[in-house]
């Protein structure tokens, strides 16, 4: 069966590569290139939904594949994409006997002797794992004798086999692929396939799962308003994972949420909110923010205020086994990001991606510069709603900016491809929450913040500074005072009789050029300390540079 497994997948990635080789290659020289060129989206469809097909049947890992290659616009054309975006990762249950065994083999001992109760029925089947509620018996220290609500993850049977035998075989075809100079120098392909196994490897592994869980806790553990399900790792293992059921009003189930009186609008921003603080705070997102992964939690009004106060709620992230990290140097460059466009600074923003290292030195930049002021012009502030263009119109500039970024010559990082995956989500979930949601309203404070932030990181050393100089300035007099006692009481040998006129010339440089020294400081001072507002503190330092450049240009 594997081998069976194994060369269908060849089969089909051969048959793409002899069709890319006769259609895109071969006919072009035989003067055939327009036929080529006219059929191309059509056949690249067709490709697309062959290889759904194919995932669909062979299930397991190929279905993740689909859903990898559907966030390559970096390196593949959008009707390739677009046909696979809509691959979902749910397939038909496996049967629960075969659940149990997985779970007995993995605990050493029966399922009962474990669990208090287990539902046969899964809550949800994926393609590596599916989901089961259980019941726990409560630690013996326990005030409260109730059994534990948890859901259960457990993996399908075989699934490291099938993993590896897939594998195996993209690695083939990685080489295959890699023999035509136009894809090498276009995308390193050992590389993707090399980077999608490393995400595999990581998801089917339940304990690396438990342990972003428990970071996502304790990043947000100053944050009650949003809830992470607790691991309970004594009943988990690399390929059963225990967790906290906290499952309760499903994002989209906006009839729930409304009776359950909360602001649909308000989950919507607390849901943008939440991936501002993951993203430039954290460094660590949840990359799989579908409705099925997050959830809302009413809870019990507070006595104290009455019944009439809107209750409290909490925002829930379920499933952590799709997670992004950003580097303290991408972190920098995507705060440039938020701050360009939060200022409209289309040139900032360039430079942004340059620091990101998406841009080849063969880019365009004053053309991408000048398609960003025109974003920034047409969509600044607007609600979708708001846009004054017709579906059509709005359909096509999105085509044409995504063509455009798929013919230019650069591959994007994994990380910030699933990083776009994601917002790309999170915006659909926030406008079916809340139809005016205005991402800016959102994005806008927070980049406000990155700025004065930013100011006050300039302004400290300016401070330090500003004081080392002051502290100079002070002990200068009593420094020339003591050399020239020591030159009065003939402790100072001196060799040259003009060296009394020359050390006095020093001493009235050093002093100028302090008081210039300090001029500068001040006038930094009032200027950061009038940007931040602060108008009183800027007139007294204002008042202090005033006075050094006087002293500085007076003649001593």
């Amino acid at each position: 069966m594997l081998r069976a497994r194994y060369r269908r997948i060849l089969r089909f990635f051969a048959g793409v590569i002899v069709h890319i080789l006769t259609w895109d290659i071969l006919l072009p020289r035989l003067g055939l290139g327009k036929l080529a060129r006219t059929t191309r989206p059509q056949r690249f469809r067709r490709l697309a939904a062959t290889f759904r097909q194919l995932a669909i049947q062979l299930g397991g890992v190929m279905i993740k594949v689909g859903q990898f290659l559907s966030t390559r616009i970096d390196v593949l054309p959008p009707e390739i994409t677009e046909e696979l975006s809509g691959l979902q990762d749910e397939v038909a249950p496996e049967p629960f006997e075969a659940i149990r065994k997985m779970v007995e083999a993995e605990f050493g001992t029966a399922l009962e002797a474990r669990f208090l109760a287990f539902e046969e029925t899964p809550l949800a089947a994926a393609s590596i794992g599916q989901v089961h509620r259980a019941l726990l018996n409560p630690p013996p220290t326990a005030p409260d004798p109730t059994p534990l609500a948890v859901v259960v993850k457990v993996q399908r049977p075989n699934i490291p086999i099938l993993v590896e035998t897939d594998l195996r075989a993209l690695k083939v075809v990685a080489r295959w692929v890699n023999w035509f100079p136009p894809v090498r120098r276009r995308a390193n392909v050992p590389a993707l396939v090399e980077e999608f196994s490393r995400i595999l490897h990581e998801e089917i592994d339940y304990l690396s799962e438990a342990r972003h869980a428990e970071i996502f806790a304790a990043n947000f553990a100053g944050h009650p308003e949003v809830r992470i399900p607790k691991v309970y790792w004594e009943y988990t293992t690399r390929r059963v994972l225990t967790l906290e059921d906290v499952g309760d009003i499903k994002i989209t189930d906006y009839t729930a949420i409304e009776a359950a009186g909360i602001n649909r609008a308000e989950v919507a921003k607390r849901l943008i909110a939440t991936y501002l603080k993951q993203i430039f705070e954290d460094g660590f997102f949840h990359a799989d923010p579908h409705p099925g992964n997050l959830f809302v939690h009413p809870l019990p009004a507070d006595a104290e205020e009455g019944e009439t106060t809107r209750p409290a709620w909490q925002l829930v992230f379920v499933d952590f086994g799709m997670t992004g990290t950003v580097p303290a140097d991408l972190m920098d460059a995507l705060r440039e990001v938020l701050i360009g466009v939060a200022s409209r600074d289309a040139a900032r923003l360039v430079q942004a991606y340059q620091r990101m290292g998406v841009l080849l030195p063969t880019a365009d930049l004053g053309l991408i510069e000048k398609a960003t002021q025109e974003v920034f012009d047409r969509f600044w502030g607007k609600t979708l709603a708001e846009i004054s263009m017709s579906p059509d119109e709005v359909l096509t500039l999105l085509v044409e900016f995504r063509q455009l970024l798929y013919q230019m010559p650069f591959q994007l990082p994994q990380n910030l491809l699933l990083l776009g995956r994601c917002l790309s989500i999170l915006n659909g979930i926030c406008l079916g929450l809340d139809p005016q949601f205005n991402v800016w309203e959102s994005v806008v404070p927070y980049a406000e913040r990155l700025m004065r932030a930013e100011q006050e990181s300039l302004l400290r050393p300016v401070l330090k500074t500003t004081l080392q100089m002051l502290r100079t300035l002070v002990s200068l007099p009593q420094r020339a005072d003591a050399v020239l006692a020591r030159l009065a009481q003939g402790r100072l040998e001196v060799s040259d009789p003009t060296a009394h006129a020359h050390l006095e010339r020093m001493e009235r440089s050093i002093r100028q050029i302090s008081t210039a020294l300090v001029f500068m400081a001040l006038l930094l001072s009032a200027t950061q300390l009038a940007l931040h507002e602060r108008y009183l503190a800027a007139a007294i330092a204002g008042l202090g540079a005033l006075i050094a450049l006087l002293l500085t240009l007076l003649p001593r």
